[in-house]
């Protein structure tokens, strides 16, 4: 263990997320002092709660610590109001960076998404992409990913002012404890519960949340700084994937496979109609149908050069998704 963590602390932002909470775990398992920093209220004595938006909390929060894993954001692809994106992801990542360049943090480890390597150039049908891929903001596919490049050029810009960062690109993170549904959890509680008639030929890549866990920490240790690392699991077609989830629940999954441009005209109602005059979340938001669209299988073949990383079994970690979601009642009977 580095002989800073052992008199500092590391500080975990968003620590009570889905991801956040198996990080943490991870950390204090192995005897680091943990300090996370979410809205939410504190579960443990060392904890704070804070916004990354509040600069004089998020300083408070930052002060001592020798690494900083950033992991508070808005996940969602949709928001009643989409100028939250840019707030919390963005702005939110400004605050964060430049707290940890301000306060002396040693290591800064900044979690983006796999959706700023998709943009409206991308094939529409299959491609392939990894970290290597850079693309400009008004080449995204919405505000969420939007938000999260910005806060990547965030980040890389406190680099330049001399910040030890880091940058890593999840793919769909999988696994139980995913209480606040995010859109890789929702759409497979959707197609468990028969609430999806109909499906998207796509292909989706997802990351044990255990081994994207694991992956952050082998960034801090071994990332290069300014570097970006793709972190993802296994490459699995919308229908092989039906097939695992309908073998698991006992569910008959949907047959009828929707064309890309019936989903995205689906999409644009739902999303720019029907969301915007009810206020609630669309069942297919536009920005999820035109990622979807798009089949990029992706690669990590960096992060397991660079960092001697590679995921977990992907069908072992839905397995465990759909065992947490019957204990946790969220599956209807079939």
């Amino acid at each position: 263990m580095p002989r800073s963590l052992v008199r500092s602390f590391t500080l975990v932002t968003g620590g009570a997320g889905f991801v956040g909470k198996h990080l943490v775990k991870k950390l204090r398992a192995s005897g680091e002092r943990v300090v996370s920093f979410d809205l939410e209220t504190p579960a443990h004595q060392d904890d704070r709660q804070g916004s990354i938006t509040n600069q004089r909390e998020v300083i408070a929060a930052m002060q001592g610590a020798s690494s900083v894993f950033h992991l508070a954001g808005n996940a969602k692809l949709w928001a009643p109001d989409e100028r939250i994106f840019d707030e919390v992801n963005n702005l939110g990542t400004e605050i964060i960076a430049n707290a940890a360049l301000k306060t002396g943090a040693e290591k800064f480890i900044h979690c983006s998404s796999l959706t700023t390597l998709v943009g409206k150039n991308t094939t529409i049908g299959v491609s392939s992409a990894d970290e290597r891929v850079r693309l400009d903001p008004d080449d995204m596919l919405g505000s969420y990913p939007r938000s999260k490049l910005l806060a990547e050029r965030a980040v890389e810009k406190t680099v330049q002012s001399g910040l030890n960062a880091v940058i890593v690109l999840p793919t769909e993170p999988l696994g139980p404890g995913d209480k606040n549904l995010t859109p890789p959890t929702q759409m497979i509680l959707d197609f468990a519960n028969g609430n999806t008639p109909a499906y998207i030929d796509c292909i989706l890549n997802f990351v044990p949340v255990d081994s994207l866990a694991d992956g952050l920490i082998a960034a801090r240790e071994k990332g290069r700084p300014g570097g970006r690392y793709l972190l993802g699991g296994e490459n699995i077609p919308m229908k092989r994937l039906l097939a695992e989830i309908g073998a698991l629940t006992g569910r008959k999954m949907p047959t009828l496979k929707m064309p890309y441009s019936v989903a995205l005209a689906a999409g644009l109602l739902d999303t720019k109609i029907i969301s915007a005059l009810s206020g609630k979340p669309p069942k297919a938001p536009l920005t999820g149908v035109r990622l979807a669209g798009r089949q990029v299988s992706f690669s990590s073949d960096k992060a397991k050069r660079e960092l001697g990383w590679a995921a977990g079994d992907v069908k072992a970690a839905l397995a465990s998704t759909i065992n947490w979601m019957k204990s946790s009642g969220l599956l209807n009977s079939v």
